[in-house]
């Protein structure tokens, strides 16, 4: 049945023929009335309508809960005022960038750093020299002595620069006591030659 008390109308099954002649037709599916499909969509329209208007309701019935609690929250809660934080330039004594940042964050950064303020890229390579064995004044004060004279060479004769970091690379390898870079044995030796093998294979 369906909601509006009428029978609704459905196409029977098409009995189950038995093997089709080689002659005979297809039989095609018999087609449902216009009025039962009409029935079908005035049934589900109405659906929708009760649907749609009960999900109306249930959002009002939010958006009131809502609003009243908003209310109850406001009168409760002390209103949020801005804090002004101070905020000051500061300038990276290393390579020179300037950041903004709190009076704390430059006193404890200038706490670790032997009374200079540097920027997180200078920190870290500081740190990274640090690693090494070095203390951080040792490593600090290498770290400015590049940056200066990238400051003083590189700004201004960029391909110097990287002239000047090839050779720092040559005179590093130079000076390497690893027994791999230099001696008989340390680089990849054939220990006899392939030829006799390929020539004995064509005769």
């Amino acid at each position: 049945m369906a909601p509006n008390g009428d029978a609704v109308v459905t196409a029977a099954p098409a009995p189950a023929a038995a093997a089709p002649k080689a002659g005979a037709r297809r039989q095609k599916p018999r087609r449902i009335s216009m009025e039962g499909l009409q029935r079908a969509m005035s049934d589900l329209a109405l659906e929708l309508a009760r649907d749609r208007k009960a999900a109306v309701a249930v959002a009002d019935a939010a958006a009131d809960g809502a609003a009243a609690g908003k209310q109850a929250a406001q009168q409760q809660l002390p209103a949020i005022t801005e804090q002004q934080v101070a905020v000051e330039e500061a300038r990276c004594e290393c390579c020179g960038m300037q950041e903004e940042c709190t009076p704390e964050y430059v006193r404890r950064v200038r706490e670790r750093y032997c009374g200079r303020w540097v920027c997180g890229l200078c920190a870290a390579a500081v740190s990274g020299e640090a690693e090494s064995g070095r203390t951080t004044e040792e490593a600090l004060a290498a770290h400015m002595a590049v940056c200066g004279r990238f400051n003083r060479v590189g700004r201004a004769n960029p391909v110097l620069m990287q002239t000047e970091a090839m050779r720092e690379i040559l005179r590093k390898r130079s000076r390497s006591n690893s027994p791999r870079d230099h001696g008989p044995g340390g680089a990849l030796a054939r220990s006899s030659s392939c030829i006799p093998a390929i020539t004995r294979d064509f005769t």
